[in-house]
């Protein structure tokens, strides 16, 4: 089923580099190389975890990450990589347009690794530095859409559960974009009090 070649595609994502999926009848083989070791899943659990909302998938992750073969964390960012982020990041949106950066999303931000939800301090810590840099550069200048993706990259880079989404405002017309994970948006998701409705919205690596 086509359900379960994404689940596929999406496990292989997260697998650390030496290991590899290979597709059964009844499930899925995930073969360690470096260790020279093999799980199995069933139809059933590959389906589970392809639901990205279930305790199933939660469950999941954790087992693969107890058995090494998922980075148990990501590496976490330095404050200073926010400010080059947001700027590489502004300057590829001006360069390509928004819509080829949102589909390229994928490459800096892989499938979130981490069964535990993220952290509010974090996201909040995070919040604070994008905020700072792109309301503090000339160059960004309060760019909401690069803010998002800054955002997005570097919370997924940890391993962390955030969703991209961007927004659409009717009278006047207005686009918006912001990233949300453990409650709270970067940059905030309704702006001086105006209200976006979301048309778009890019969870695990970049789907």
């Amino acid at each position: 089923m086509a359900e379960d070649t994404d689940a596929v595609r999406a496990m292989s994502r997260l697998l650390s580099p030496h290991c590899r999926v290979t597709r059964l009848s009844d499930g899925v083989l995930i073969a360690d190389w470096k260790r020279t070791r093999f799980l199995a899943m069933t139809t059933a659990d590959l389906r589970g975890f392809a639901d990205a909302g279930s305790a199933r998938r939660g469950e999941l992750v954790t087992g693969l990450v107890r058995a090494g073969c998922v980075p148990a964390r990501g590496k976490e960012y330095a404050d200073a990589e926010v400010g080059l982020w947001l700027r590489g990041v502004h300057l590829l949106i001006r360069v390509i347009g928004f819509g080829r950066v949102l589909r390229l999303v994928s490459l800096a931000a892989p499938e979130y690794a981490r069964a535990d939800p993220a952290p509010a301090e974090v996201v909040a810590r995070l919040k604070t530095a994008v905020q700072s840099y792109g309301r503090g550069s000339w160059f960004v200048d309060d760019d909401c859409k690069a803010e998002a993706v800054t955002a997005f990259v570097l919370l997924r880079r940890q391993g962390l559960k955030a969703v991209l989404h961007v927004g659409v405002r009717e009278h006047p017309f207005a686009l918006h974009a912001w990233t949300s994970a453990a409650g709270l948006c970067v940059p905030d998701a309704d702006p001086r009090g105006h209200v976006f409705a979301p048309v778009l919205s890019i969870g695990g690596g970049g789907q």
